[in-house]
């Protein structure tokens, strides 16, 4: 390890990529962070000036599914340059070191980098029998993460299996599958759900504690709300049919060919808090309500637990006035004409009293 770290723009330079092309990456970040166009000088900046940040990326009981996802950015510069950075440092799955090396790298950045690094945390954590169905060179999982989280500047909890539990952690949790946030204290915790999260969020969130130096604003669970603040529902192009109660019945009906809404057929959407129909995957190409199967909620906590994939949502309200999805269409229907009866009402109102007050005005300047 170098007695200096580059900067990211250093790494990009080195690997050939063009001032162009890094400011682009700068753009993309703040409009994915959902800040103002003036900020992407700030977040170039802090990529050009500040050294990157070290990052140990441990992995618990997963599928590995969410580094697939980050290196499958749809921005090059995303996976190169942030990954690059993990591979120098510690992360089982993608550094080239492996046994001793692997773990003298882990330890050298927890030494040299003590309070300044950051831990990335992939995968649920087991907590019967000792911890041990999932050991790494003869200890626990619970023991290493305990370990390098002691020096750790922030948590960053991948995905769903290390934001809350996911398909470990489902009834009955046989080997009592835990968050991370249930098991390191004292020390600042970043969620970032999905199964997997978008390439794009994950690296928002690190682009965000290197431009600002602290976490991004938070929900109730822990999650950054520049990518989860809104509903899938609330940005799902198939939003107009839900609210004109157009519904597909049957994967294979006619409804489903003419993209009508999936919510009979499951979708969790209404309660799934997420970027997906905004920042899609596959360099923006689809997410999995546009590929026609419906949202299963996996960025919520327990998802796995909360009925059956296909059953549809018992009751939404998403403007007080549907009871169900059988209703929606006539209850929209009913509040649309008096809504248009109502405007039309306010607007006559308004009109009059701008055509009184024009007159008032005109005949007190003729006198």
């Amino acid at each position: 390890m170098g007695s200096r770290r580059k900067t990211y723009y250093e790494v990009a330079m080195d690997k050939g990529y063009s001032r162009r092309d890094f400011m682009k990456l700068g753009a993309m970040m703040a409009a994915f962070m959902g800040l103002e166009a003036n900020m992407v000088g700030q977040i170039t900046k802090a990529m050009e000036t500040k050294p990157r940040l070290p990052i140990l990326w441990l992995h618990g009981q997963e599928c590995t599914c969410c580094s697939e996802s980050f290196i499958r950015s749809s921005h090059p510069l995303v996976a190169d340059i942030l990954l690059d950075l993990v591979s120098l440092d510690y992360t089982e799955t993608l550094m080239a070191a492996a046994g001793y090396q692997a773990d003298k790298s882990l330890h050298d950045t927890m030494k040299n980098y003590h309070g300044q690094y950051l831990l990335t945390v992939e995968g649920s954590v087991p907590t019967k029998d000792n911890g041990v169905y999932c050991c790494i060179g003869g200890k626990s999982f619970e023991h290493i993460i305990q370990e390098v989280a002691d020096g750790a500047k922030a948590v960053v909890a991948w995905g769903s299996c290390a934001s809350n539990g996911c398909v470990q952690a489902a009834n009955p949790n046989p080997t009592g599958a835990t968050p991370i946030h249930k098991i390191i204290k004292g020390k600042p915790i970043i969620n970032v759900p999905g199964c997997p999260p978008i390439a794009e969020v994950m690296a928002g969130v690190v682009v965000h504690l290197l431009t600002f130096d602290s976490i991004p604003e938070l929900d109730r669970l822990k999650r950054p709300k520049s990518f989860y603040s809104r509903r899938v529902h609330d940005t799902c192009y198939r939003r107009p049919n839900f609210d004109a109660g157009l519904f597909v019945e049957s994967f294979d009906d006619e409804s489903a060919k003419k993209g009508y809404c999936l919510y009979k057929m499951g979708c969790k959407g209404p309660v799934t808090y997420n970027a997906c129909g905004v920042i899609k995957w596959n360099n923006g190409v689809s997410f999995p309500i546009q590929s026609g199967h419906p949202c299963i909620g996996c960025s919520e906590e327990g998802f796995w637990d909360n009925g059956p994939f296909y059953e549809r949502l018992p009751d939404i309200h998403a403007f007080g006035i549907e009871a169900n999805a059988d209703k929606i269409g006539l209850g929209l229907g009913i509040a649309t004409g008096v809504g248009i009866a109502a405007h039309a009402i306010t607007t006559n109102i308004r009109k009059r009293k701008l055509i009184m007050d024009g007159e008032c005005e005109s005949k007190e300047v003729k006198s």
